[in-house]
């Protein structure tokens, strides 16, 4: 049971942080469909932030730099998406498909390149990093705490009160619900939708690399990182774009992806002889379901996906 636990407050992390970056995007008016490959590079910067740093790093300062290289080519791939959407007003389904499909393409040729130029036999897409892992877990008894649990509280408070108790949050609300009645006011849309996809960048380039961390010491990047981006999209429309909510979701749907990894040592589920592929398929399933019976319900907000045009005021 403590197991179970452990899984689904690590991977309900990974949820809440790249759900709230979809939060903050979609409140700004630009769909973000592209997380799923911004977090596979946030989570290459993360990986070679602790390949190359010095193993005998204090363990705060591994975290820091860490973190910061993944928050910085989160955000700087998220860009992309802004140019494209918020300059250009191109198709943001598009563009957030397209992100997705070159996000883990470029990090499997980045990948492969640094490792033939450091060994020419190896032609592989994996990123070891055993000894800076330890650095994120702090053994409390027989339960592993990973910094991300505290890191995704935090931010669920950070995120409540940004965008309800503060001018900005709610400046960057008016721009994804009406913005042209927020332009009449002196709301600058274009740099407000920009502020929301950076802010998106930054937390699915967080969410990357927490999911590298979530369980082994090696990741192979053209695996990507297994729909996760697409599941945080599912959990930020169950929690209705609100960020207390979508931290209960994720905790929901964080239970039923841990159970992938910890159903053996339950011997009822072991009685059932269910193969683990469909403990693996759980949290997928779930997401259909939720979304058939609760997506006619949703409150999204009114503008999103919709590019802002000043001259149609």
């Amino acid at each position: 049971m403590l197991l179970l636990i452990q899984y689904t407050l690590i991977f309900s992390s990974v949820l809440i942080l790249v759900a709230l970056g979809g939060c903050f995007s979609e409140h700004s008016g630009v769909i973000n469909l592209g997380l799923e490959g911004i977090m596979v590079m946030g989570g290459l910067g993360g990986a070679l932030a602790m390949r190359y740093l010095p193993p005998d790093l204090p363990a705060l300062a591994m975290i820091l730099v860490v973190l910061l290289c993944a928050i910085g080519l989160g955000a700087l791939y998220s860009s992309l998406l802004a140019i494209a959407c918020i300059n250009f007003k191109a198709d943001q389904t598009i563009v957030g498909t397209a992100l997705n499909i070159l996000g883990t393409a470029a990090a499997t040729v980045i990948v492969k390149a640094i490792n033939t130029a450091t060994n020419p036999n190896d032609v592989s897409s994996t990123i070891q990093y055993i000894r800076p892992k330890k650095s994120f877990i702090v053994n409390i008894g027989s339960f592993e705490f990973n910094w991300f649990m505290l890191i995704a509280l935090i931010a669920v408070v950070i995120a409540y009160i940004v965008l309800y108790k503060t001018r900005f949050g709610l400046r960057l609300m008016a721009c994804g619900e009406h913005p042209q009645a927020a332009d009449s006011v002196g709301i600058n849309v274009y740099k407000m939708r920009w502020y929301g996809v950076l802010i998106s960048g930054v937390f699915g380039g967080l969410g990357g690399i927490c999911y590298l961390l979530a369980g082994v010491s090696e990741w192979k990047f053209e695996n990507g990182v297994a729909g996760f981006g697409f599941l945080a999209l599912a959990v930020m429309i169950f929690g209705q774009w609100k960020p207390i909510r979508i931290a209960v979701s994720a905790l929901l749907f964080g239970a039923f992806r841990a159970l992938s990894n910890v159903y053996f040592g339950f011997e009822f589920l072991q009685s059932l002889n269910i193969p683990s592929t469909v403990y693996n398929m759980m949290p997928y399933i779930i997401s259909l379901v939720v979304l058939a019976f609760t997506s006619r319900h949703s409150m999204a907000p009114k503008a999103e996906g919709i590019p802002y045009d000043k001259s149609q005021r």
